[in-house]
């Protein structure tokens, strides 16, 4: 049950301009975004910096974007986010089943990974998930794969979704219908 429940048509003007910037045009608002609309203030700051995130300015492509997403929500235990990237994204990265079940529950040494570059991507992620810091090993390594651009962005991107789970996990927001689910992938 959510703790801070999700406004409900009809918006406001201001709310329904708001959440129309944050969605593509005619889908309607998912549940975290229409939570956020009750703290407007702090809605439209985040809305700039989370199309930074998600759009084309990024220097990862949209399959390493995913990479990181999927693997902070999962590890943050996020189902919300998760199937919502899940469901709007991973074909579009071109995820397949086998990645998907590995961010999900798996490691960078499954099989499934053949791209050094997201293998690496996938070890930030767990290190900064278990010590909020990479050592300098894993550092070096990463800094053969990466740029310094890029690794901005995948520490950046990383602790932005790690926000993001952390408020949709704590406000308990529904879970979007038709979202796939934690135990969709587990139990497989």
């Amino acid at each position: 049950m959510a703790r801070i429940p999700a406004l409900e048509p009809p918006f406001t003007p201001d709310v329904e301009a708001q959440l129309a910037t944050m969605m593509p045009t005619g889908m309607p608002p998912i549940g975290l975004f229409r939570t956020f609309a009750k703290n407007m203030p702090m809605t439209v700051a985040m809305s700039h910096w989370g199309r930074y995130e998600l759009g084309r300015d990024l220097s990862l492509t949209l399959r390493e974007r995913e990479v990181v997403i999927l693997r902070t929500c999962a590890r943050c235990g996020c189902e919300y986010e998760w199937g919502v990237h899940v469901m709007v994204f991973a074909q579009r990265a071109e995820l397949s089943p086998a990645e998907v079940t590995s961010l999900t529950c798996g490691s960078p040494d499954d099989a499934c990974w053949t791209a050094d570059r997201e293998a690496m991507l996938i070890r930030l992620v767990d290190a900064l998930h278990g010590s909020c810091d990479v050592d300098d090993e894993l550092w070096r390594s990463a800094r053969e794969l990466l740029d310094e651009r890029q690794l901005l962005d995948v520490l950046l991107l990383c602790g932005w979704y790690h926000a993001i789970c952390f408020a949709a996990r704590t406000a308990r927001v529904d879970l979007e219908p038709g979202a796939p689910r934690f135990a969709d992938i587990t139990a497989a």
